[in-house]
């Protein structure tokens, strides 16, 4: 036996932590998920009667920014000192961020809960296995670091290229492995073509949704469906529209990192969403005459100046779009202190 488990240790349960970052690599890398249920052969061996599998935390991230169950089962096993030793193939497995890992590693000092992977026995105790544990972690989130930073940046360059195989929207399709060209269906062309012409001879977009319902012109969608992709004809809704016309692949252009994602602190753990949508002036990437186009990109711009000044709901200085009434200064009157619009 190790002079490092005692019988204080053995009197306790072993937990052994198996985790797996993603789904894909719980179904592919089963080598990976096979060498950390072998470690409870490996604690029989030392001398551990009880051994705990935990294994609640498969396709979960490591990186913190994730609830993960089954490493909260395994704090409040050590906290309640029930854990005599942990268990796990690396130092990976258990933590990919220095906030969780040096946190259990403080409870195992506290409980004397010693360390077990694939390439040796760490007590925290002693000054120079916690330093070692403490590398380890560390060395940990930097590796996350670093492959994250490389898929990023080759992403990013391709990108830069405009080769990037997003999504293409209904009125094109995909032109060999990176190259996009407008569809050969007539009938979706037209549809497309009509929807851009009206905008720009009616000047709102309520208008243009009218049009379509009063005239029951259908308008074509894309729509996923056990995994494929299949085009509808059906009466368009105004977020529809709103989409197609604000669009710049229409116009020509490819488009990269029109959204942000923000970060906040919810709960001691940061929170990332997406989707929040940036000013084309901080937009990452914009290749204009990437393709062939439905429209111009001058007036892909003066759509996008109609539309901005077609709001009203906004403190912003626009007219408001156009509407019937005998007012004369509809959308034009403002007061002078806080710029809000006047109304009887």
């Amino acid at each position: 036996m190790n002079d490092k488990i005692s019988q204080a240790h053995l009197q306790r349960a072993a937990y052994v932590y198996i985790r797996q970052s993603t789904l894909q690599q719980v179904r592919q890398n089963v080598e990976s998920s096979r060498r950390q249920y072998q470690l409870q052969d490996r604690a029989k061996q030392l001398g551990f009667q009880k051994i705990i599998i935990i294994d609640d935390d498969l396709g979960i991230s490591g990186s913190g920014n994730a609830e993960r169950p089954g490493f909260a089962r395994l704090l409040n096993a050590v906290c309640n000192g029930e854990a005599g030793a942990i268990f796990a193939l690396e130092a990976s497995r258990l933590a990919r961020n220095n906030r969780d890992w040096h946190h259990l590693i403080d409870l195992c000092v506290l409980t004397e809960t010693i360390v077990i992977d694939d390439e040796g026995i760490y007590e925290p105790r002693h000054l120079n296995d916690r330093l070692l544990l403490g590398l380890k972690g560390t060395m940990s989130e930097f590796e996350l670091g670093i492959l994250r930073q490389r898929a990023q940046e080759a992403y990013r360059q391709k990108a830069m290229r405009g080769e990037v195989l997003t999504r293409v929207p209904v009125g094109y399709v995909r032109d060999g492995k990176t190259g996009i060209a407008i569809t050969p269906d007539r009938e979706i062309q037209q549809a497309i073509h009509a929807l851009f012409a009206q905008f720009e001879r009616l000047g709102t977009l309520r208008k243009v949704l009218l049009w379509h319902h009063e005239e029951n012109i259908m308008f074509p969608a894309t729509r996923y469906r056990h995994g494929t992709i299949h085009l509808d004809w059906q009466l368009p809704n105004y977020q529809h529209l709103l989409r197609a016309v604000k669009n710049p692949t229409y116009a020509g252009a490819f488009a990269w990192g029109r959204t942000g994602i923000r970060t906040q602190a919810v709960a001691g753990r940061s929170r990332k969403t997406g989707g929040h949508k940036l000013p084309m002036d901080q937009w990452q990437v914009l290749l204009k005459d990437h393709h062939p186009c439905y429209i111009t990109w001058d007036r892909y711009m003066e759509n996008q100046r109609i539309l901005a000044s077609n709001r009203t709901k906004t403190h912003q200085t626009v007219n408001g779009a156009p509407k019937n009434g005998s007012a004369l200064l509809a959308g034009l009157l403002r007061c002078a202190q806080c710029g809000h619009k006047l109304h009887v």
